[in-house]
């Protein structure tokens, strides 16, 4: 055999080199540089942006299947979400058109009535349509944002309702913007009428936060309430136009230990969900001011102290 050929180097099981614990120092102490270099100077940034590009369409191919199931899931869901929605859209609709069918014979002999009586024509409400910003930040209150404000002539106590009954009042304007207390907040008070009795209440904001219901106060325990009765504004306060739905009667509990009932009623507009609304007009501008008190009213004891 030539010597040429023989290899000359030792046997890998004599090599010499750096320990294992060497290694892991040095492997350790160039992580923990890269990792200061990437926080400090985004060395790695690039490398980053490099590999997302490098790799994109294999996670675009992989995310497929995904989002596949995920739109076929949105779709059956919105389907039914849909149909559920169609369907109560065209029981409303029936609703309206038989309602509607009977407006204008209930107008003409209103007013023909009125003309008989003599009383004064319905005061005429105008609106102004909003939307709905988002929901004030204190959570100790319901009331939202609106985007109409005293640039567009929004007045405090305006009346706001929705496509299904009152939604609340405005308590604050600001020049672009209002704020609407709603009728479920707890310093919130609306007079009421419940149109199978007729008998004439007041409805205030449940004071448990965020229950979303309303309370019809001070009627009698023996008070002809029972669940089902619709309530509607009954104008009495000269702010809302009477007739509005306002809520349904939802619970009714008469206790032996009170002289008056407890009366729990949901309101009928979407206080948690109202996107659009109608800001209307206060009617105070419309209603006579209340007559100055004669000189024969005055009581005597009055007069005698006017006399001195």
């Amino acid at each position: 055999m030539p010597l040429g050929t023989l290899d000359r180097t030792p046997p890998p099981f004599f090599k010499q080199g750096p320990s294992a614990l060497s290694k892991l120092m040095v492997c350790s102490a160039l992580a923990l540089f890269l990792m200061v270099a990437d926080a400090r100077f985004k060395m790695t940034q690039p490398l980053r942006q490099a590999v997302a590009l490098v790799i994109f369409p294999v996670q675009w191919l992989a995310m497929r299947p995904v989002l596949g199931m995920r739109w076929v899931s949105e779709y059956f869901v919105g389907l039914d979400a849909a149909q559920s929605t169609e369907a109560q859209a065209r029981e409303k609709l029936a609703l309206q058109s038989l309602r509607a069918n009977q407006v204008e014979q209930l107008a003409l002999e209103n007013e023909r009535l009125r003309k008989l009586l003599e009383l004064r024509g319905r005061l005429v409400t105008t609106s102004l349509a909003a939307e709905v910003l988002y929901d004030a930040a204190d959570p100790y209150t319901r009331r939202v944002i609106i985007d109409k404000g005293l640039a567009q002539g929004i007045e405090a106590g305006s009346p706001v309702i929705d496509e299904s009954g009152v939604l609340g009042q405005v308590t604050r304007v600001h020049p672009l913007i209002s704020e609407v207390t709603l009728v479920t907040d707890r310093e919130q008070a609306i007079p009421v009428l419940n149109t199978r009795t007729g008998s004439r209440g007041v409805a205030y904001g449940e004071p448990t936060a965020h229950s979303g219901s309303l309370e019809l106060r001070y009627m009698a325990a023996n008070a002809d309430v029972k669940p089902g009765d619709v309530l509607t504004t009954s104008g009495v306060d000269g702010v809302y136009p009477p007739g509005l739905p306002v809520g349904v009667v939802e619970k009714v509990e008469r206790r032996p230990d009170s002289a008056f009932a407890r009366i729990v009623c949901k309101p009928q507009a979407l206080v948690d969900g109202a996107r659009h609304v109608m800001v209307l007009k206060p009617l105070t501008a419309q209603i006579p001011p209340r007559p100055e008190p004669a000189p024969s009213d005055i009581p005597a004891a009055k007069k005698g102290n006017i006399r001195k």
